[in-house]
């Protein structure tokens, strides 16, 4: 007899609140938060798992999540909060955090940084729109050169510096076990960054190290593009900026 298995719909993790909770149209949070919840599902780690939500537009996906969740938490302090919570609770339990570029890579630097050099057991993932998404489109850490936003309307020049690469930043630092950039403008790159997600969390339960995934995701209304534009956008600007691809991967730190 055929073996079947579900191949779409509503991930079981994913729960409707009696509110409605909206995003822009084209806004690719919900389909981030997706991956992970189909991976989540997939590796059966629903009862054990803890999402923790940075400042960004996809916190809001700490709360559709029938997980346990925190979250807004400090601004950039997500790995901190992970860090202890993961020490206090061990390591049966999992430890992931939700995270804008601007969270993460901006004002949370030091603590994303530090918890990847003490090999911290969680795991972060962060998206990336190149521009601070939530508090109205201004230039990031990840705002690519020459990109205009609310603060560089001339475009991002050296005065302002250049974009940071996180992924593979991070790939550089001894404690971290995998690192790895993905995408979803295809069903190919979906499918490419479910992987990524998987073996990020598989890291955390082999209890190897420090694991992060980062994702190149559409910001329409800041991008003033179309959202069918914004994922040709990502293909021709950002992933030149920002590959695809694993960048650290190791089954052992020793």
């Amino acid at each position: 007899m055929t073996e079947r298995r579900r191949i779409t719909g509503t991930p079981k993790l994913k729960i409707e609140l009696p509110v409605p909770v909206g995003a822009c149209q084209g806004c690719q949070h919900g389909s981030v938060g997706r991956i992970i919840w189909e991976v989540l599902e997939e590796l059966e780690l629903g009862e054990n798992t803890i999402w923790i939500g940075g400042v960004t537009c996809g916190t809001m996906n700490a709360f559709l999540s029938d997980l346990d969740a925190v979250g807004p938490v400090p601004h950039g302090r997500a790995p901190d909060i992970g860090s202890a919570m993961k020490r206090l609770l061990g390591k049966e339990t999992i430890i992931i955090t939700y995270q804008g570029d601007g969270d993460a890579i901006a004002i949370g630097t030091e603590s994303l940084i530090q918890a990847a050099a003490r090999a911290e057991r969680i795991t972060v993932f962060m998206a990336n729109n190149a521009n601070y998404g939530t508090t109205g489109g201004q230039m990031a850490p990840t705002t690519l050169m020459e990109q205009r936003t609310t603060t560089t309307p001339q475009g991002r020049g050296m005065v302002e510096g250049f974009p940071i690469n996180t992924a593979e930043l991070v790939a550089q630092l001894r404690g971290t076990a995998y690192s790895a950039r993905g995408a979803i403008t295809s069903p190919a790159n979906y499918q490419r960054t479910k992987k990524y997600v998987k073996k990020a969390l598989q890291k955390q339960i082999d209890d190897i190290g420090f694991s992060f995934v980062e994702i190149l995701s559409a910001c329409p209304p800041n991008w003033g593009k179309k959202p069918v534009d914004c994922l040709k956008w990502i293909d021709d600007e950002m992933i030149s900026q920002y590959p695809l691809g694993e960048f650290r991967d190791l089954e052992s730190l020793n």
